[in-house]
């Protein structure tokens, strides 16, 4: 019986795929496959070993490992005691030869990690492609900017989009930057000294991460240091957070006073068990729900760095879980996203009542410039459009009618300029030609 959402609501199958017990098994095998290739070719062990090793292995079943686990207690042993009963010969003996588990664990996991960021990776691509798009196709529609949730000047949705399109670009530079690494794996030995392996341990370490297709530490002791796991922890925090920062957004928007957009909604699909006529962002919900978790994690992973010594068992247990659901939660939230925003529903004509709700007050910084422009000073131009400002909002007149009974703009500008002053479309500065510029930027990043 599944116990865990992760088993049955939440994550895709390509994801959690990559954190089986099967695929586990698949890596730790393929590294100590890898091991025994590498000390071949250096000679430490004979060939006839590593190939029958490399055989044997294709033969190990998850069942037996675990079966000699549940006599032994001791996870790695069991694998490579599976490995060498399916040995011909004497070839078992060399298996795991000079090698402690964190050697195998560590660098399996580097192998785990690869995959699973190389499908966050494309999920992300592709929300930055739909981000693109959606800030080209909107680059005109003009909608109100807010500020501590009250309506500003004007701005585009255009801009909107590629804001957000920009931060998932940075998103995607920090995983580059980052790779080299996470794609890290080693062949210590105990404490870090490669003494089991005598002389040749940097070789073989060089080697057996080559066979590999990652990175081979610089140094290390017992364990890969777990500086380069809390990094990819925190980037996934971070990749996550800016989704919940969207999600908020679509929210906001979505709300009923406000209905500018909305998340797509099904032919079928329910908002309530009582209230049938609700229609709910549960998808931007979800995002914020999961994206909490996925925060939670980084301060344990930040913590698993701070072992004793050489190393102790703290992290493992912490791993396991961090691991796999920081990875699941973190690509189902990326498609979750890409989903709100492909099928996101604009309300054009609420965009418009919302643009002209303040009776032009949203427009009080661009008649404030225009005077300042006339030679009226900056600081007196505000206080003039502030004074009109707050008639207008105590008495409901329109920002234009109290303007022009202000002798001193009346004196500077005609009822023509004040109305083109206050129409909302005229005042969107640069923002078009900043969404061209960045989608033009980033759009080879997103294929």
């Amino acid at each position: 019986m599944a116990i865990h959402p992760i088993e049955y609501r939440y994550g895709t199958s390509e994801m959690k795929h990559v954190w089986e017990e099967e695929n586990r098994l698949e890596k730790l095998l393929r590294v100590e496959s890898a091991l025994a290739k590498a000390e071949a070719e250096v000679g430490l062990i004979p060939e006839d070993a590593a190939k029958n090793i490399a055989e044997s292995i294709k033969k190990i079943e998850l069942k037996r490992v675990k079966e000699i686990e549940d006599e032994i207690h001791h996870d790695m042993m069991a694998v490579v005691l599976a490995i060498s009963e399916k040995c011909p010969e004497d070839s078992g003996k060399w298996v795991h030869f000079g090698a402690t588990s964190n050697d195998i664990l560590d660098t399996a996991t580097a192998l785990q990690l690869k995959d699973a960021i190389l499908i966050m990776e494309k999920k992300l691509k592709n929300l930055l492609k739909v981000l693109l798009k959606q800030s080209s196709d909107h680059k005109y529609t003009v909608c109100a900017g807010r500020t501590h949730g009250q309506i500003g000047v004007p701005t585009t949705y255009g801009l909107k989009f590629a804001i957000w399109a920009s931060e998932i670009s940075r998103h995607l530079e920090r995983l580059n930057q980052m790779k080299p690494r996470i794609f890290v794996g080693q062949m210590s030995g105990a404490v870090g000294t490669q003494a089991a392996f005598g002389k040749k341990g940097m070789q073989i370490q060089e080697l057996t991460m080559k066979n590999l297709g990652i990175n081979s530490v610089d140094v290390s002791n017992q364990i890969v240091q777990r500086d380069r796991h809390a990094e990819l922890v925190m980037w996934m925090a971070n990749t996550v957070t800016t989704l919940d920062k969207i999600g908020i957004a679509i929210r906001t928007l979505q709300r009923s006073e406000i209905a500018e957009v909305e998340e797509s909604f099904g032919k079928k699909q329910v908002g309530s068990s009582t209230m049938p006529h609700k229609r709910n962002p549960i998808k931007s919900e979800q995002i914020g729900g999961l994206a909490r978790i996925v925060r939670s994690m980084v301060e344990p992973q930040l913590l698993n760095n701070t072992l004793w010594d050489e190393r102790d068992l703290t992290n493992s247990s912490c791993e396991r879980i961090i691991f796999p659901e920081t990875c699941i939660l973190t690509d189902h939230i990326i498609k979750l996203g890409i989903e709100v925003l492909e099928g996101l529903r604009f309300y054009p004509n609420n965009i418009r009542r919302n643009l002209t709700f303040t009776n032009g007050l949203n427009m009080g910084e661009a008649v404030m410039i225009e005077l300042a422009k006339k030679g009226v000073g900056r600081q007196e131009a505000h206080e003039i459009v502030r004074s009109c400002a707050m008639k207008s909002h105590e008495s409901g007149l329109h920002l234009k009618q109290t303007l022009m009974e202000n002798k001193t703009v009346s004196l500077h500008l005609s009822e023509k300029e004040v109305a083109r002053l206050v129409t909302p479309d005229m005042y969107i500065g640069t923002a078009v030609e900043q969404v061209e510029k960045l989608t033009g930027k980033l759009q080879p990043m997103a294929e």
